[in-house]
């Protein structure tokens, strides 16, 4: 008697297991229902980086900021015009200095003396070394700031996250207490 009394309670509490229960997928697809999600692509800093990176300034029009595209080209514009401009001159003071060891005297350059000759070489030549850093470090930093802004846009902004100021009275002094609030509302 204990036996059938078993079998059909073990009988009973597996059929009301499978009335109530619930697959996976249905408390997934119900979970995603019910919240709020964002589409997250992890790619969009990348494509953003590389379009930078092939041309300056697409990163930027990829990301739609597109008032920062003038900066860019000002930027690299500003420093490839000091590049040139250094190398130029750096070459009129080597070509003066070759000339007078050679023995001719130029007319460009003939009040200088050899020393300062040399000495605006090496300043053009640092000034010329030191514009292809700075290109560099703008074409770096195009490419960063594309990377970085992409990555940003995809960063949760919404008003159930927020830090806002708070004044409150104390209970025992009776002075009013300025603090920080940190709300998330599910």
């Amino acid at each position: 008697m204990n036996k059938i009394i078993f079998i059909a309670l073990f009988l009973f509490s597996l059929g009301n297991t499978a009335v109530f229960a619930q697959t996976e997928t249905e408390a997934v697809l119900v979970a995603r229902d019910t919240l709020k999600s964002n589409d997250i692509d992890p790619l969009t800093p990348a494509k953003a980086a590389f379009y930078s990176a092939i041309l300056p300034g697409l990163g930027q029009a990829y990301n739609k900021k597109y008032w920062k595209i003038p900066l860019v080209y000002g930027a690299l514009g500003t420093s490839i015009y000091f590049y040139i401009d250094n190398n130029k001159k750096y070459n009129q003071y080597r070509d003066a200095y070759k000339s007078r060891l050679e023995g001719l005297v130029t007319d460009d350059l003939a009040f200088l003396d050899n020393n300062r000759l040399i000495a605006g070489q090496k300043f053009y030549q640092r000034n010329r070394d030191l514009s292809a850093l700075v290109t560099l470090a703008f074409y770096a930093l195009n490419i960063l700031d594309a990377n970085v802004d992409a990555a940003l846009i995809q960063f949760n902004v919404d008003e159930n996250l927020s830090v806002r100021p708070v004044l409150y009275p104390n209970d025992v002094t009776l002075k009013t207490n300025v603090g920080l609030t940190f709300n998330y509302t599910f």
